[in-house]
């Protein structure tokens, strides 16, 4: 990933998720930005002189609407219906917060919105996960942001710091019959987290306007192609 430095400000949701901590390493590394906003409940342990971290409360998140003066925003915010223990608590960190998110910092200037949801993300649809990741994906459109990019993965892989015993399971059945994931399949063929992190950032650096939707094989088509220069 090469480019020329440009001093832009890239806002980053979820940093200590699977792929929010990819994505971080990426963006730190990234000549694109001189400095790095991350919103957190609790800071990290990490020291980099691009990298600013804002404590916040995420149910008061307008009261921080002067920190949020950024270019670039990478919203890596997703939860289980186990974790959050409810259905709840679950439409708070998958829809609210990013939404929230998206609406204050592109009214401090930001011009370009990226969010990782999921396959089969769908606002009608009656399984409420993909309810809830469609109507982020609907109301996050509706803000007309000059550059939108949706990325919606397959099973995610990598090691996360919570165990999620339906997601080890389906990463197993995965692997033993990746060799079937061709053709109109290789959507559904599962991804490692940091080539999803990868392909975020990558994507950043294009520029390009309008709405874009980015499933499992065209992401991982970016990092095979890009991710090695």
């Amino acid at each position: 990933m090469t480019e020329t430095a440009t001093g832009k400000t890239a806002i980053l949701l979820g940093a200590t998720g699977l792929i929010g901590g990819h994505c971080l390493e990426f963006l730190l590394k990234s000549p694109r930005y001189s400095k790095v906003l991350c919103l957190v409940r609790k800071k990290l342990p990490i020291i980099n002189e691009k990298l600013q971290q804002v404590v916040v409360d995420f149910d008061n998140l307008a009261a921080y609407a002067e920190q949020m003066k950024g270019d670039d925003v990478f919203c890596c915010l997703g939860t289980t219906i186990k974790i959050a223990k409810s259905k709840e608590n679950f439409k708070m960190v998958d829809y609210v917060y990013p939404l929230e998110v998206a609406k204050i910092a592109q009214q401090m200037g930001a011009q370009q919105y990226l969010i990782v949801t999921a396959m089969g993300a769908d606002k009608n649809s009656f399984v409420f996960y993909n309810e809830v990741k469609g109507k982020t994906e609907h109301d996050i459109k509706a803000l007309r942001y000059q550059s939108l990019h949706i990325l919606q993965p397959s099973l995610l892989l990598g090691d996360r710091e919570e165990a999620r015993t339906g997601e080890k399971v389906g990463e197993a059945v995965m692997k033993t019959f990746d060799f079937m994931f061709k053709g109109p399949l290789k959507k559904y063929r599962a991804i490692e987290a940091r080539a999803v992190a990868f392909a975020m950032v990558h994507l950043a650096t294009i520029n390009q306007a309008g709405i874009h939707t980015h499933q499992s094989d065209e992401i991982q088509s970016i990092y095979d192609k890009y991710a090695q220069q």
